[in-house]
């Protein structure tokens, strides 16, 4: 079989191929890895990283003070990541993952590098320092928004000009809240010198929502203060310094220090400390444990010498023989039983060859997938055949009653009386209704089964299947009865649905006896809603319920087309179930009757001033 193969196209030349190429890839990976890694170890234990490190903790550090959790974090993790060649992970404090740089994640080091808490540590003010305090990227509500920022950036360009004419050289910085500052280009901290002319004050004040902003804080510290003896209404801000990054803390203790001296100074910026971490913590990420690892970056480079170079040769050429080796016995052996199903592939299909499964591996399985769509292919071969002599039996019954009533009139032996051509009739509509249902089940197949979906209410559908079979219902002495539970609302096409469900109805009137009972019920299942047909009947027996939904299936081989139907009816239910997204079962117990289940997914109520017409269209 393999002699018109192409040697280059086998696949156990390719597998060998293959697998050399994996062990040489192997091999260069193991080196370069044992340099990487020696590498990485001497640059961190020379501290080469330490500047990378306090960066990663003040980039991250700021996007704990700028964002109210942790959800968007992965892109700047990553970025950090590429930039540093650090793996770079962030966890909660009980170690549960947030997010890592890692692509599989893997162990953590047994200790965090460090904590990120933007309201008790700053990694902002002093960089690379971690300095205790409130992170002045965390401005939460001190946050301006855009009408502000521009009316106040007018102002700021004003005193800058303003400035500049007193021969004051200034620059406009922007604090984290977005406030612009005009500084004295000499000064450190603040604006230094200002001219009595741009001292106009209308840059310093607060905007609404800062004010709105210091007003809640001064209302959250009230109780601390209270607690420690000082006067809450005293005011927790007299001054605004739009200079101070924190929002004012520094300024806190102003009254209170020529009051109550230091001690209660110090008491007062605890109480408005711990009422701003209150304020603030809706608005920043919560605490996170931030992991370092190795990255893939490397400088240094080392000199192999030749003996080490001898002993990677020797190395290298051991695994490459074993590889070979092994990967000749398993390619040997994948190889064989494929050519068995080539071979059964290749055998005339009416044979309906089988192959031998000899693994259990994935050419086992494969071997067992062919053994059943050989067996699935000779039973939908039976099954064709089975149909075709059935719809042939089918339709020649009555096409047969009516050529031999046609055939006596013509003679003149019986008279075309009312009686007859009514016996005619009824033979045309059955013959009729065979091929009404083999044209919906050629329909379904083809999948051009048209549907013309609207909103249905399950009640509606239940009373017109029931007022439909409420005189054969009648007339055969058993109890038709309608359930519908919190008014259920279908997506589906009224004419199809009446189609499925008054074929369950015929189907149960059918095995009931007189004097039973047949309940058409309704009822939501979550995102769906279930359609019961229950019958008192003769029930199915077990052996006969996986084959209710074949086509031309009865379970009473002596029933005709007239007492047992035309064998249709439950498998255009099937299809019409399935073209509408749903399901439809069956259970039952000889002697207890049987229950039909529709099952499809369920709609919400259409909007106000849709009315449900009786026919189910929607208007």
């Amino acid at each position: 079989m393999s002699g018109g193969i192409p040697l280059r196209k086998r696949l156990l030349v390719r597998l060998l191929i293959a697998s050399v190429l994996i062990a040489l890839c192997s091999v260069a990976a193991t080196a370069w890895l044992a340099v990487e890694t020696t590498t990485r170890a001497l640059r961190e234990e020379q501290g080469q990283d330490l500047a990378d490190d306090m960066a990663i903790l003040a980039r991250l550090s700021g996007y704990a003070a700028t964002h109210p959790d942790w959800k968007g974090v992965e892109p700047t993790v990553r970025a950090l990541a590429t930039r540093t060649g650090r793996r770079i992970a962030l966890t909660t404090t009980d170690r549960t993952p947030l997010a890592d740089s890692a692509p599989h994640g893997g162990p953590l080091p047994p200790s965090a590098a460090a904590t990120i808490d933007p309201l008790h540590t700053d990694t902002y003010t002093q960089r690379g320092a971690q300095l205790g305090g409130i992170d002045p990227r965390a401005v939460g509500p001190f946050l301006l928004p855009a009408a502000d920022r521009a009316r106040l950036d007018v102002l700021a360009e004003k005193r800058q000009n303003c400035f500049r004419r007193h021969g004051v050289d200034a620059t406009v910085r922007r604090t984290p809240g977005g406030r612009p500052v005009v500084t004295d280009s000499d000064a450190t901290d603040g604006p230094g010198f200002t001219p009595t002319e741009c001292a106009d004050g209308r840059l310093n004040t607060p905007t609404p929502t800062e004010q709105k902003a210091l007003d809640a804080l001064a209302w959250r510290a009230r109780t601390c203060l209270s607690h420690h003896g000082l006067d809450p209404a005293t005011p927790l801000f007299p001054l605004f310094d739009p200079t101070d990054m924190s929002l004012g803390t520094r300024l806190v203790v102003a009254k209170y220090a020529k009051s109550g001296g230091p001690a209660k100074a110090k008491k007062a910026q605890e109480c408005a400390d711990s009422a701003r971490r209150a304020q603030l913590d809706p608005y920043v990420a919560p605490v996170a444990e931030l992991f370092l690892g190795g990255g893939d970056r490397t400088e240094p480079r080392f000199v192999m010498s030749p003996a080490n170079k001898a002993k990677i040769v020797g190395a290298a050429g051991l695994v490459l023989a074993v590889t070979v080796a092994v990967t000749a016995v398993v390619a040997t052996r994948l190889v064989r039983p494929l050519r068995a199903l080539t071979e059964a592939a290749r055998q005339p299909p009416e044979l309906h060859v089988r192959v031998p499964v000899t693994t259990r591996d994935e050419t086992g399985l494969l071997a067992v997938a062919f053994n059943a769509l050989t067996e699935r292919r000779e039973r939908l071969e039976a099954q064709r055949k089975a149909m075709v002599s059935d719809i042939a039996h089918e339709l020649r019954s009555p096409l047969t009653n009516i050529r031999g009533w046609l055939e006596v009139a013509r003679d003149g032996l019986v008279d075309p009386d009312p009686a007859l051509l009514a016996s005619l009739h009824d033979e045309a509509l059955v013959l009729q209704r065979i091929i009404d249902d083999l044209q919906d089940l050629a329909a379904a197949d083809a999948g051009t089964l048209r549907l013309h979906r609207e909103p249905l209410r399950a009640r509606d559908l239940l009373d017109q299947v029931a007022a439909a079979h409420r005189v054969a219902a009648d007339t055969a002495g058993v109890a038709l009865r309608v359930r519908a539970d919190d008014e259920p609302w279908l997506d589906a096409d009224p004419v199809r649905m009446r189609q499925a469900l008054g074929n369950l109805v015929c189907n149960a009137l059918r095995h009931t006896p007189a004097g039973g009972t047949v309940t058409v019920a309704a009822r939501p299942d979550g995102d769906e809603v279930v359609l019961d047909v229950t019958d008192t009947g003769c029930g199915i027996d077990p052996a006969d319920l996986p084959h209710v939904f074949d086509r031309f299936w009865r379970a009473e081989k002596s029933r005709s087309r007239r007492t047992g139907g035309s064998g249709l009816g439950l498998a255009i239910v099937r299809h019409l179930a399935a073209a509408h997204g749903g399901t439809v079962t069956a259970v039952s117990e000889p002697g207890s009757g049987s229950v039909f289940s529709l099952r499809l997914p369920a709609a919400p109520p259409p909007q106000e001033g849709r009315v449900t017409s009786p026919s189910g269209r929607s208007e």
